[in-house]
C-alpha cells in the first residue's frame, strides 16, 4: 500500500507594520561590550599562554569607557539595538501563553540605522544621557567600578514587522506594552537573565500612529 498523498497549501506571508511612539517611565541604561574592550580581547587571546605572564595593569580611562558604552549609529545618532525590543516582546510572549518560538518567526523590528562599529541595527533613542558611576562585581565576587551611559528621560519611536495572520494590530500593541512594563530594555531590565534587574529600561506606549 502507498501513503495517501495530501495536498498543501501553503499561504503567501501577510505581514504588516505598526509604529508606535514609547516613552521610558523609568530611566534607561546602556552598556555595550565597547571596541577597546573588544581589541584587548583580542590581544589577550593572540597572545595564548603567554597573556598574564609579566602583565601590568593599565590605568582605566573612565571617559572612554563611558563613550565606548554608546550605540552609535553611522551618522552619528545613539540607540538602541532593535534586537533588544525584539526580545523583550518575544519573552512577553510567555505572559499570554503565547509560544515564543512561534513569535521569533512572526515579529520583527524594523531599523532606523546600523552601528558604525558592530553593524548592528539601531533604533534611534531621543534623550540626554549623563555618566552613571556604578559598584558591581565582576567574576570571583571582585568589586569594580563601571560607568555608563543613563538616560532619566528617553523615547522612540518603533516599527514592528508582523504576522497579520498571528497577530492583529491590538495585539502587538498590547504585546509592545506588557514587554514595557513587564520585561524592559537594557541593563537593570527586571528580565535580566543575571538578576531581577534594577528597575531600569521600562517603557509605556504612547500612541499608535
Amino acid at each position: 500500500m502507498t501513503k495517501k498523498e495530501k495536498d498543501v497549501t501553503i499561504k503567501a506571508p501577510n505581514f504588516k507594520v505598526g509604529v508606535f511612539k514609547i516613552r521610558g517611565i523609568v530611566p534607561l541604561v546602556m552598556n555595550k561590550f565597547g571596541q577597546k574592550e573588544r581589541e584587548k580581547m583580542r590581544a589577550t587571546q593572540e597572545a595564548g599562554s603567554q597573556a598574564k605572564k609579566g602583565k601590568r595593569r593599565e590605568p582605566k580611562d573612565f571617559d572612554a569607557c563611558y563613550e565606548g558604552a554608546f550605540h552609535r549609529s553611522q551618522e552619528g545618532w545613539i540607540g538602541m539595538p532593535a534586537s533588544a525590543f525584539r526580545a523583550a516582546m518575544i519573552s512577553a510572549c510567555r505572559l499570554v501563553d503565547f509560544q515564543m518560538t512561534r513569535a521569533k518567526l512572526a515579529i520583527f523590528i524594523e531599523h532606523d540605522g546600523i552601528d558604525a562599529d558592530e553593524g548592528t541595527p539601531l533604533v534611534k533613542i531621543i534623550g540626554e544621557p549623563r555618566v552613571l558611576e556604578a559598584h558591581v562585581r565582576i567574576a570571583m565576587g571582585k568589586p569594580d567600578i563601571r560607568v555608563r551611559p543613563i538616560f532619566e528621560e528617553w523615547s522612540a519611536e518603533i516599527r514592528v514587522r508582523f504576522d497579520n495572520d498571528l497577530f492583529s494590530d491590538e495585539d502587538v500593541a498590547n504585546l509592545l506594552m506588557r514587554a514595557g512594563l513587564q520585561v524592559g530594555i537594557g541593563e537593570g531590565r527586571p528580565d535580566s537573565k543575571q538578576s531581577a534587574g534594577q528597575g531600569w529600561g521600562m517603557f509605556e506606549l504612547e500612541k499608535k500612529k
